[in-house]
Formats: C-alpha cells, structure tokens, sequence
C-alpha cells in the first residue's frame, strides 16, 4: 500500500520590521487551516517565519538582536499554532531565530506532529554573508554575526510514515547536505528561505537567482531519491525584493507543484513516499554504486586544494 503524504507548502509575504509576532503567527494559522482543508498532514513554513529578516540590519545592542529571537518553542506568542495544529490534527515545520538558555544563537527549524510534539530539530549549518558591517551594500547579510554554525549535523527523523530532514536556506546550494541525508535513507527534505534578487558581491547573477534556487533543490532531489519542499518568504520586505517560487519537488527532480504569486500563498501535493525507491533501487543505487574512497577530499579540506592531479 502506497505511503501517501499529503504535503503543504506555506510561502510567506514579507513581514514588516514592526509587525509583530502574533501578527506572523495569525498568518501561519490562516494557512495552516487551508491546508488542512485541502486534506494536508504535513504544513511547511519558511525560514525565520516569525519576524522580517533582521540580519539585513547590524546592530550593536545585543538586547536588540535577541528580540528577534526565542528564548523557548514555543513560546507565549507561538504556542496558539501549536494548539491550532493540535486541534487540526495537522504537523507543520517551522523555522526561527533560536536563543539557547546557555546564550547561544542559531537559525533554527523545528519538525512537530500532529499532537503539537516537537518530533525534530534542525540548526542552520551553511551560513552565509559576513560577519562585519560592509557599508556598501543596500543591505547587510550578516548572518555569521547573528548566529553560529548548526551543531546537530543533518539528522534523518522517523516520522509522518517515512524518513524526514531539514535544512534551511543557504544549506540548499551544498551537495553534502542533501548527500549526508540521503545516506540515511531521506525521503522528504523540508527547507525554509528568505533570499534576496539582488546578490551585492555578484549582481550580474541576480537574474539567475530563481533558476538557481530550483536548480540546487531539483539537483538535490534526484541525486538522492528524494522529495525536497522549498518554501520562501517572499515579495519586497523592507525595501529588500525576496525570490518566491516555492515549490515542491519529486524525487525524479520534476517539480510538481509550485506558489505562483509573492504573497502568502499555499500549494498542496500527495507525495508517495515509496516513489523514493525509484531512485534509491537504481541510479543512485549508493550501496552498488558510490565509490568513497575516492571522495576523501571532501571532508579532508575546506577551500579548495590546487595540484594534486597527477602529471602525465
């Protein structure tokens, strides 16, 4: 018998600077009751959903930065989507800014089941930016100010039938991270984005950014066997113009369904679970057909490493 899950993805309009987190959280309710009424298991949300995209400003009172943070999941303002989902029988993904008790800061997403049970954790790994104000730009991207490198690896979590990661963002551009779940077995990636048209350091790629977000989630897909769900904040947030196209991707790396507007917006697929096989059994056999002892540089070094080829 097929493994059938029926998939949301909830794409996000921007969120204003001063719009506050109930504000956010009604709007996540709002399409969490769409999907559920067009017969959703399973809600994704996008990255930071709770507040606008703050590492766009750099800010000196550490008081200000934790504002935009949660101190616990959920928290006050939070907890009525738990109860919705609770009350829905629906499970969602929802990603956020996370401040630990211990002080320390990571971009986060969590998994929760239909109970209102967070099932899942995931911390942002790749991060992108910089770390120094760079006057120059529109807007800063200072993520590697605001948070620290995830800590708990890319995990693969039994749940909603089948085997279930996350990553958010800038994860997406890395082959290891759709690599090191697919070695577990994956066959659902969720992941969350708030990316930016305008690419300061490289503007003559800012009209391939659409193209470039479905080209790594397709890519990541079908070289694992995998259904992959990206799901963006999206339209012009605070004068930064964010990409849309949320879209949820078949293991063959065919996109099935796909947000059409910048807006808040919801598109529902059933993804078949065991159409995983088709690509996992065959051409990305790993266990017949991978070769790691030939990959040793991957993990051996970070940048790049010239001159080892040999010569002929």
């Amino acid at each position: 018998m097929p493994r059938v899950l029926k998939l949301a993805a909830a794409q996000l309009g921007p969120i204003a600077r001063d719009e506050s987190r109930a504000s956010a959280v009604e709007r996540l309710s709002a399409m969490m009751r769409q999907a559920k009424e067009r017969g959703a298991d399973l809600v994704v949300f996008p990255e930071l959903a709770l507040t606008t995209f703050f590492p766009r400003w750099y800010f000196e009172d550490q008081a200000e930065i934790d504002s935009f943070f949660e101190r616990q999941m959920p928290g006050p303002a939070v907890q009525p989507l738990f109860d919705l989902a609770r009350q829905l029988n629906i499970g969602f993904c929802l990603g956020y800014a996370e401040l630990t008790p211990e002080g320390r800061h990571f971009n986060t997403a969590i998994l929760v089941d239909a109970g209102g049970q967070i099932v899942g954790k995931y911390r942002k790994i790749h991060l992108p930016g910089h770390t120094e104000p760079e006057p120059w730009r529109p807007f800063q991207h200072l993520e590697k100010r605001y948070f620290e490198p995830g800590d708990l690896g890319f995990p693969v979590f039994e749940a909603f039938g089948g085997r279930l990661g996350m990553c958010i963002c800038n994860d997406r551009r890395w082959p290891e991270t759709f690599r090191v779940m697919g070695l577990q077995g994956v066959e659902l990636v969720m992941l969350g984005y708030n990316t930016p048209v305008h690419y300061p350091p490289a503007p003559e790629h800012d009209h391939l950014q659409d193209f470039h977000n479905h080209l790594v989630m397709q890519a990541g897909a079908y070289q694992n066997g995998t259904w992959v769900v990206g799901v963006a904040k999206a339209g012009k947030e605070e004068n930064c113009d964010l990409i849309g196209g949320t879209c949820i991707i078949a293991p063959t790396g065919e996109i099935m369904a796909q947000c059409r507007t910048l807006e808040d917006e919801v598109i529902v697929h059933p993804c078949d679970l065991d159409r995983c096989r088709e690509i996992q059994d065959n051409v990305f056999n790993f266990g017949l057909h991978r070769e790691p002892e030939n990959y040793s540089l991957i993990t051996a070094t970070k940048g790049a490493v010239h001159g080892r080829g040999k010569k002929t």
